[in-house]
């Protein structure tokens, strides 16, 4: 698909640069940047929707899920 987007000078320039460098074509270049960042912002969407389930769910945080959470967080390595 043929897209137009502006994007500022000095990027470009980055990016022609590194396309010769790199002998790849701009558009290869774009494309393998966008999906760089599109990988980069799945997880977004994952805790959008988890957050979304947890805001329906609502606060039901009686003594077993206390414990069950606990333990979960205090095996967790952080």
């Amino acid at each position: 698909m043929k897209t137009a987007v502006s994007i500022p000078d000095e990027v470009f320039e980055k990016a022609e640069r590194l396309a010769r460098r790199s002998n790849r074509s701009r558009s290869e270049l774009y494309s393998a940047a966008l999906r760089d960042y599109l990988a980069r912002h799945a997880g977004d969407e994952v805790t959008e929707a988890l957050n979304r389930i947890c805001g329906e769910a609502g606060d039901d945080s009686g003594p077993f899920l206390r414990a069950a959470s606990r333990r979960v967080i205090e095996s967790s390595e952080w």
